[in-house]
């Protein structure tokens, strides 16, 4: 049985911060206090579409239960440069830890919704909607779902488990269109 979508993605999480925390953050843990407390923020510094603040406190949280994310954007906005996004407050260690990682799904989602909504604006007004594809970063799917609906576009299928699509490549498998739709 495949898991939930939150399953999925704190799996996706988990195993990034995994390859990058591994068993400690080693200059995190030499050169922060245990107990010292730090506040951040999540600067703009291009215009785009916001995607992933979920996936960002998850992933703070993952680190340390403790940290506050305080939103100052909705997912799904367009930003410009000099917005801030969020707010963050927590450990030093928690903070440092998990802040490239963080970053690092803030940006990918945010890039994919901005190329998103780019392309679903270009075609306002038409009939034409724009659908995403299986054509993800390996281990990412959900996340890259997610941010092409943040970005206005809509998920198409999943896997090859929830869905037909019958391609050229399944047609010259079975014969001929005939046959591979039979």
């Amino acid at each position: 049985m495949w898991s939930s979508e939150a399953e999925q993605i704190q799996a996706i999480i988990d195993f990034a911060l995994a390859e990058d925390i591994g068993d400690g953050d080693v200059t995190a843990l030499c050169t922060v206090p245990a107990k010292r407390r730090y506040k951040g923020e999540f600067l703009v510094k291009a215009y785009g579409v916001i995607a992933g603040l979920d996936v960002v406190e998850q992933t703070f949280r993952t680190v340390d239960p403790s940290v506050e994310l305080d939103r100052r954007i909705a997912d799904g906005t367009a930003v410009q440069p000099g917005d801030i996004v969020a707010k963050v407050t927590g450990p030093g260690r928690a903070l440092l830890s998990a802040e490239r990682t963080g970053l690092n799904f803030l940006q990918r989602m945010s890039g994919i919704a901005t190329a998103t909504r780019r392309y679903v604006d270009a075609v306002a007004g038409t009939r034409a909607v724009i659908l995403d594809t299986r054509k993800t970063a390996p281990g990412q799917r959900q996340t890259d779902k997610q941010a092409v609906a943040l970005g206005g576009g809509q998920n198409h299928r999943i896997g090859l488990f929830d869905m037909a699509l019958i391609k050229e490549n399944h047609i010259a498998a079975a014969g001929g269109i005939t046959a591979a739709v039979n």
